[in-house]
């Protein structure tokens, strides 16, 4: 592994791209360079107080930014040639846009779920195919909901337990700071497409993955849940199958008889464990409503979308510069420098390695 410290910028201080800034920061690998986006409101000042240097995403943003008082190191062109990637978090198909951009000034990029596959080529999700994006100029960290599908059914998988699976996704409306304007109230609304799109994104980062999935948006905004449906490849025991998922430690295990029985409960235990924002970086599967009958399985999760995928993010910025070969090596470090957990009430232990 390299000694060199990997100069990351952040395009974007959103919902995302904040933690993104706060995750690199924690990293004794990477250098936190500087910030860029295009608004003047309360994230970016915030981003100020924190003392991150603030780039202007465009040309045309940063004159009204000094006029609304945000003191620029310059735009993020000017910056692009100081550093080697750019974790860009901005809104859905402004990302594709910039990619030329990147590559005019050689620079490595990685983008969120919201871009298309097309635009880098390549998926990602750290445990399935860290790998193949060691060395590459670009990736796509896939959504939330599709880190999630990646994660329990590539368990299973590595575990020879995965035949196919059916899932049935209930989304949240929209962000929490965005309840104020937009999203849904006091209904459930189908989504028109079946699949929909999460199943054939997750066969972007694993092509193997039997998967379908079912999607409806509720009118809530605290995070995803999903309830799942699998054949296995043979009779197993439930014993079979936690095991399967405690051998990814970016699972972690909930259980109603803890008085963890809904979303928000969940929610309450992340800001009592001291969680920055708190979030939970983990997939949070109840294990006490796990079945299993013969070679059929059973499974809910909740997925935190706001947060599940900067650890991903992290990950992707050591495979695409190379100052980490190893995937099992980077996910230890990162999920070490997160806190994250394979159990969030009795042991919370830190799982260190991945089998």
């Amino acid at each position: 592994m390299s000694t060199k410290k990997v100069k990351v910028l952040v395009n974007g201080y959103g919902v995302i791209g904040k933690r993104i800034a706060d995750a690199v920061s924690l990293q004794d690998d990477m250098e936190l360079v500087g910030v860029a986006d295009v608004v003047s409101d309360w994230r970016i000042k915030v981003a100020v107080e924190k003392g991150y240097p603030i780039y202007a995403s465009t040309k045309q943003a940063a004159d009204e930014m000094r006029q609304d008082g945000i003191h620029l190191r310059g735009t993020m062109e000017k910056i692009l040639d100081q550093i080697d990637i750019v974790a860009d978090a901005t809104p859905k198909g402004i990302g594709a846009k910039n990619l030329a951009l990147y590559q005019k000034h050689g620079v490595k990029s990685i983008f969120q779920g919201g871009e298309k596959h097309e635009l880098t080529g390549h998926s990602f999700v750290a445990r399935s195919n860290y790998a193949s994006a060691v060395g590459r100029d670009t990736t796509r960290v896939v959504s939330c909901n599709t880190t999630s599908i990646v994660r329990t059914l590539g368990a299973l998988k590595r575990a020879g337990l995965l035949k196919k699976a059916r899932g049935v996704l209930v989304r949240r409306a929209t962000d929490p700071w965005e309840s104020d304007h937009s999203g849904i109230m006091n209904t459930v609304v189908p989504e028109k497409e079946i699949p929909s799109h999460q199943g054939p994104d997750a066969q972007k980062v694993d092509p193997d993955l039997d998967v379908v999935t079912i999607a409806v948006k509720a009118a809530h905004t605290n995070s995803h849940l999903h309830a799942w449906s699998v054949e296995l490849t043979r009779e197993a025991t439930k014993e079979e199958v936690l095991k399967a998922f405690r051998n990814d430690s970016r699972i972690a295990f909930l259980n109603a008889s803890d008085g963890l029985v809904a979303l928000n409960s969940t929610i309450e235990l992340m800001t009592d464990l001291g969680r920055s924002r708190g979030d939970m970086w983990e997939v949070g599967l109840w294990e006490d409503s796990l079945t299993v009958k013969g070679n059929e399985l059973f499974y809910n999760y909740q997925v935190y979308n706001q947060a599940i995928v900067v650890p991903e993010t992290i990950d992707a910025i050591r495979a695409l510069t190379g100052i980490e070969q190893d995937g099992k090596k980077s996910i230890a470090k990162t999920n070490k420098a997160f806190g994250i957990m394979s159990d969030f009430v009795g042991e919370q232990k830190l799982k260190k390695d991945v089998e």
